[in-house]
């Protein structure tokens, strides 16, 4: 019989891969590997989100890794701007290269002309190759529209230094096989890879959830599980959740520390509801049409508890509940350090 895991340790499990339970000591990009990665629209979440999850993270040390190629910022998952490590850039962006095409095509009306789409990613590729172009640049060669597609048809990052904390527009992008290097991987062994990284930052999970996060099909979600070593839980409604054999499972008992959140991040997101880390009753007030840029949060007790920003050199809350004597110390103790990493 599946162990069945109690709700409380799905949570306490994903704080944990997601490594919101202990700051991780490793390396920076051994961090984002860990963690399947950072949704990184807004440049500082970049530097936040590694902040709360590692152990002596400066904002000069994570621009340093940008510059140096170590850490990757591009357009993958979902179409949205991701950082990843440079080992793991070229296996997501293969692995998820077809399907993202395939939706464009379904998605736009009037549905987008690939061959077109083919030879202006020839001309963009051929301008590129003598260095990186600002947006503006791109939108003077191809058109706007165009650009709204064309990195589904030619893989290009971000580079330094737009994008980073201190030049926070991500505008100048460059061919991703110059920045990053050659491709190193199959698409079969790419998505492997890209399911191997999202079970052991967010599992244990379903196979849609899994495809909700990845945009893969769920069909080639369960056709590629089927070659991993995997194990088989059910939650407490009963839903049937895979996960890595030998997956860590934390105690639902786990003391959750205070925790602060950019904009955007993964664990809130409708793949990881699960895990409950957002509480459905405060969904509606972190992403609804009037603020679609989101809002930064702060966790208490493994749940959001309230938002966050940075106003000439500390705090201010927004909590959605009343939080305890003990809470609301140990929040401001945590907050006060996050904001002199902001200042």
């Amino acid at each position: 019989m599946a162990r069945i895991l109690t709700d409380r340790e799905v949570n306490r499990t994903v704080l944990h891969r997601q490594l919101l339970l202990e700051r991780s000591r490793d390396e920076l990009p051994r961090v984002l590997e860990r963690m399947a990665g950072l949704q990184a629209q807004y440049s500082p979440a970049i530097y936040i989100g590694l902040w709360s999850r590692a152990e002596g993270v400066e904002r000069p040390i994570v621009t340093k890794l940008l510059h140096d190629r170590e850490i990757i910022q591009g357009t993958l998952l979902r179409a949205t701007i991701h950082l990843v490590s440079r080992r793991d850039y070229w296996p997501w962006a293969l692995a998820i290269r077809e399907a993202r095409r395939a939706m464009a095509l379904r998605s736009f009306k009037p549905a987008p002309d690939a061959a077109e789409l083919e030879r202006t990613a020839a001309t963009l590729r051929a301008a590129l190759a003598d260095g990186p172009l600002k947006q503006r640049e791109i939108d003077q060669l191809i058109g706007a529209d165009q650009r709204r597609l064309i990195g589904l048809w030619l893989d290009m990052v971000r580079q330094p230094p737009c994008g980073t904390w201190e030049r926070r527009r991500a505008d100048l992008y460059a061919l991703a096989d110059e920045w990053v290097g050659p491709p190193d991987s199959t698409v079969e062994e790419g998505t492997t890879h890209l399911l191997r990284r999202y079970l052991t930052g967010f599992g244990p999970a379903t196979r849609k959830e899994i495809a909700t996060w990845s945009g893969l099909p769920v069909a080639t979600v369960a056709a590629t599980l089927a070659n991993l070593d995997t194990t088989t839980y059910l939650a407490e409604d009963g839903t049937e959740l895979v996960d890595l054999a030998g997956g860590p499972i934390a105690d639902g008992d786990t003391d959750a520390p205070p925790r602060f959140l950019p904009n955007w991040d993964a664990s809130l997101l409708v793949h990881a509801r699960r895990s409950a880390i957002l509480p459905e009753e405060f969904r509606p007030r972190i992403f609804h049409i009037r603020a679609p840029q989101s809002f930064a949060v702060f966790l208490v007790d493994g749940a959001v508890a309230g938002t966050w920003k940075a106003v000439d050199g500390r705090l201010e809350y927004d909590e959605f509940r009343p939080l305890t004597a003990t809470e609301r110390e140990r929040l401001h103790a945590e907050g006060e350090r996050l904001a002199d990493f902001h200042a």
